[in-house]
């Protein structure tokens, strides 16, 4: 055995030579790698006693991807147009072995092998268009070459990873190796080849799956109908489409010129900057300052939850499809059945779409049981309470809980809004208490705000988002204050976008704004969705606010066929004359007088406060690093990630033309508009959030 570098080396079985790979933790395509190849490839074509060569890698997976810690920085060694060169150009058949993962650019080096053997536990996949970016090293050229356009169309815009046996059928992969004998299948394989006289299989000159859908245009034109509300707003999967066009119309060559540009445009673009930039703050808002990794966990082997509503159900629902069996306690049995029965129903429902058998949906149910005794909570070592957000009822369970619960359970409310401190002076142990704030619908949201109470442990804050991990959570640590991050944040929007009705906007212009901007919906068909009447009591209703007058002419929503919009059966919405003939008389006796606002406007008002409340937060210390603030929004309330979250956009737009507009807004319209002491600060020192 040969070492090359030290990631890379070369031995010989027979007239194969085998290059391995070991670049732990996933053989990503640093420098030292694509070196490694690079040399690997040459030494192996030089030596005459070589007949054919294996490229496969050691540890737990094959080429899993570009090494994203050098993008930006100045290229390094071998590029890797320069060893698929070496690999295409040679003489002797050369053969992937593929285990764990082939993803991007490890893909793109598989397909300029001549063949590829894989494990059936392999994935193979282009996920590039994750990160805002399409495949860069001729991926898009030779995918479609050898799955088709069309999968390789649904391949690229969805980053899917497809399996080993899914890939054999689409021809990406020649051959199946058994389990753990990869190494000897490929050498085997490569004997095969070479037996049987087989050409060299250039990817870049297989045609005939291109040809056949030449002067084809509806297959793309109909792929981006079909998918049109998926990809709005991203440049990626676009420009991913064209780069297929272009396999599709244009000889290789041509197409990897169109491939580079369009590449270049990306990775050069606010969007996939945006986008890397939300990948690495996911990962980053893991870390906490003062929690060290070593921090005891406490081990969670049972959790009961305290109401079977909607919330109550969905939080369930999150540890049964981990495995962790649930207690779901209800003060009522109907309200425990009707509980139970929509788990059911839910996980019915998936069955039915194929994303669950029959079998996987009894073992969950198997996992839950429902009471009415608080006392059967005794055994749980994580109660979560998703009671009425009502502090003196909040108080009151914990109260209970803590006359209960075993030493030890973490005690975790679901509240969106309520002090979490004050919840737990009602026990005698304010450090096992923690808040959980899953978003609606529970099971489907990623997000999870996690609360830190003043007395709050350090080991439940470590099990708390170690345990956001285990049921697919994204899991953020922020601190108490009214609203936590994303509600607190949210209301400053929410605040504005009924000013701007009051002052002349209409709902469907304030909706259309953000629609545009790239959330899934504004804050007015979102209220419409959600029930104008969540909160109002007609008792108490005093015509005092425009939803108040809208749900007193009974026009609560969708569910009543009409809110701030008018709904057709379907529930398709549109603009309400009733709406904005109610809108005028309401400011007109507020003696509001309207005018026009403009689009701009809207944007500024609904998005600035909520940035510059950002920066309180952070000034406050409750939430630890502005990418925090950035991974709640994206995940809990449907900010585009091509945008990277408030504080990103912030930096983005440049912190001194958030603050000069502040000022402005603060001069005409008074101090909710009252910049943070931090903005101040970080425009006068020429620094944004990213220098935090």
């Amino acid at each position: 055995m040969t070492a090359l570098n030290e990631v890379a080396d070369l031995s010989a079985e027979g007239e194969i030579a085998v290059l391995t790979l070991n670049s732990p933790p996933v053989n990503a395509l640093s420098a030292p790698v694509r070196d490694g190849l690079a040399e690997g490839f040459k030494r192996a074509i030089a030596d005459p006693a070589v007949k054919a060569i294996v490229l496969i890698c050691a540890g737990r997976t094959f080429i899993a991807g570009a090494d994203i810690s050098e993008f930006g920085k100045a290229p390094k060694g071998a590029s890797l147009y320069d060893v698929q060169a070496v690999m295409e150009g040679s003489p002797k058949p050369i053969v992937a072995a593929i285990h764990g993962t082939a993803l991007g650019g490890g893909l793109e080096v598989a397909l300029t092998a001549h063949y590829r053997v894989a494990v059936p536990s392999a994935k193979c996949g282009l996920p590039e268009v994750n990160l805002g970016l399409l495949p860069g090293a001729g991926g898009t050229q030779r995918l479609p070459r050898i799955v088709g356009p069309e999968k390789a169309l649904d391949m690229m815009t969805s980053g899917a990873h497809v399996p080993a046996k899914a890939a054999a059928a689409m021809g990406l992969v020649d051959d199946l190796a058994e389990e753990g004998e990869l190494r000897e299948a490929a050498v085997a394989f490569a004997r095969k080849i070479l037996a049987e006289n087989r050409p060299l299989k250039k990817v870049r000159d297989l045609n005939d799956k291109v040809e056949a859908a030449r002067g084809k245009p509806e297959i793309f034109a109909d792929f981006r109908k079909a998918n049109a509300r998926k990809f709005r707003g991203f440049l990626a999967p676009e420009y991913n489409i064209q780069c297929v066009e272009a396999a599709v119309n244009l000889p290789f060559d041509e197409g990897l010129k169109v491939e580079r540009k369009l590449f270049l445009e990306l990775m050069t673009g606010v969007q996939s900057a945006a986008q890397r930039y939300a990948f690495f703050a996911e990962r980053q808002a893991n870390k906490i300052p003062d929690v060290p990794e070593d921090t005891p966990l406490i081990p969670i082997a049972k959790v009961g939850v305290i109401g079977a509503g909607t919330m109550g159900g969905g939080i369930s629902m999150n540890f049964l499809n981990a495995g962790v069996p649930v207690r779901i306690v209800e003060t009522q049995q109907a309200a425990l059945d009707r509980g139970l029965a929509t788990i059911r129903k839910n996980y019915e429902n998936t069955a039915k779409k194929g994303r669950l058998t029959e079998d996987e949906v009894e073992k969950r149910m198997g996992l839950l049981s429902g009471s009415l005794n608080l006392e059967d909570l005794a055994d749980c070592d994580l109660i979560i309470e998703a009671v009425f957000e009502n502090m003196d009822i909040k108080k009151d369970v914990f109260g209970k809980l803590d006359k209960i619960a075993k030493q030890g359970t973490i005690l975790a409310s679901n509240t969106s809004y309520l002090n979490v401190d004050e919840i737990a002076a009602a026990t005698s142990r304010p450090e096992s208490v923690i808040g959980l704030h899953f978003f609606s619908p529970a099971n489907v949201m990623r997000l999870l705000e996690i609360v830190r109470g003043e007395a709050t442990s350090k080991p439940v804050i470590a099990t708390s988002m170690k345990l956001a991990k285990t049921i697919g959570k994204v899991g953020v640590l922020v601190g108490v204050c009214p609203g936590f991050v994303g509600n607190r944040m949210l209301s400053q929007r929410q605040r504005e976008a009924n000013k701007l009705i009051l002052e002349g906007a209409m709902p469907w212009d304030v909706d259309r704004v953000l629609y545009d901007f790239g959330f899934p919906m504004g804050p007015f068909a979102m209220s419409d969705l959600a029930g104008l009447d969540i909160g109002w009591s007609k008792e108490k209703s005093s015509s005092s606010t425009i939803r108040e007058v809208l749900c007193e002419m009974d026009r609560r929503g969708q569910k009543t066929g009409a809110g701030f919009y008018d709904y057709d059966e379907n529930r398709a919405a549109k603009p309400s004359p009733i709406t904005e003939q109610t809108i005028k008389d309401f400011a007109a006796k507020s003696g509001v007088n309207q005018r026009t606002i403009s689009d701009e406007e809207i944007l500024e008002r609904c998005v600035y406060p909520m940035i510059n409340e950002g920066a309180k937060i952070l000034e406050e210390g409750k939430a630890i690093r502005a990418s925090d603030i950035d991974t709640v929004w994206i995940n809990g309330y449907g900010w585009p990630v091509y945008r990277g979250g408030p504080m990103f956009y912030g930096d983005t737009v440049g912190l001194d033309k958030v603050l000069a507009k502040m000022k402005q807004f603060q001069a005409e319209m008074g101090d909710d508009f009252k910049p943070s002491a931090l903005l101040e600060k970080l425009v006068a020192e020429g620094k944004g959030f990213k220098d935090l």
